[in-house]
């Protein structure tokens, strides 16, 4: 039977700020990529979250961000490689500490925003995450776009690596996510977006937003959950796969 991870950003509520509704998000995906701080999340909210997804049965990973809490870690930054090592191991351990509160392990790891595009071609960046989450725990799987350098960069390194496509993001002909700047970078039409993950899981070809037909690796869906239409879009994808006869299981689960 063909199978797939769908996975979302969550815990990225800070204070009184809500940000997504975590709570539905956790009962459609099977892996949640957990703020740690640094780009969005506060420790009691994120502790939650866990917490949470222990009592359903969702595998968690860190998702580590730039130090950039007032641009939602989605600014362009060029932190030395002393300063991104650092910052990264810290967010990885910070989690850590609240998974073992809350009864659960960090499996992976997928950056954040303007961190996860950055290393997708950014050699020297991505040696860095490579090289922190190498210290930290070499068994930690890392979660990369699918198709980018990184992924080949990682593996040599020798991480288990995690391709995963976006349901709601338009792509380049190159593989790569239109930028959020430009009309049309973000699909908010739940029936478009199902059916376009659909055909990923059973082809492995998605349509660029030039019409070009592009192949993608995909072990993984980021249904994102920040957006109006986040759970109904999340839902439908879910549906669709389920309906289709796809099974939706945890690439942490073997």
């Amino acid at each position: 039977m063909t199978r797939i991870d769908l996975n979302s950003d969550l815990g990225e509520s800070f204070g009184p700020w809500p940000m997504g509704d975590d709570v539905s998000m956790l009962s459609i995906v099977t892996s949640a990529n957990i703020a740690c701080g640094f780009h969005a999340g506060d420790p009691a909210g994120i502790l939650s979250v866990l917490k949470e997804a222990v009592r359903l049965g969702v595998s968690v990973g860190a998702h580590v961000g730039y130090r950039d809490l007032v641009g939602f870690g989605r600014r362009n930054m060029d932190p030395s490689s002393e300063e991104l090592i650092g910052d990264t191991i810290y967010q990885i351990g910070a989690l850590q500490g609240l998974a073992k509160a809350a009864g659960t392990t960090v499996r992976y790891v997928k950056p954040h925003g303007a961190l996860y595009n950055t290393i997708a071609h950014d050699k020297r960046q991505a040696a860095d995450v490579i090289a922190a989450i190498q210290a930290v725990d070499p068994s930690l799987v890392l979660m990369a776009l699918s198709g980018a350098p990184i992924v080949e960069q990682a593996r040599s390194a020798g991480l288990t690596v995690v391709c995963e496509a976006f349901a709601d993001r338009a792509y380049n002909a190159d593989g790569s996510l239109v930028s959020r700047r430009l009309p049309g970078s973000v699909i908010h039409d739940p029936e478009l977006v199902a059916s376009r993950m659909l055909r990923l899981v059973k082809e492995g070809r998605i349509t660029a937003i030039d019409g070009t037909e592009i192949e993608l690796e995909a072990q993984s869906i980021c249904v994102h959950g920040d957006t109006p239409a986040a759970v109904s879009i999340a839902r439908s994808v879910r549906d669709a796969l389920v309906q289709n006869g796809v099974a939706l299981k945890s690439f942490t689960h073997g």
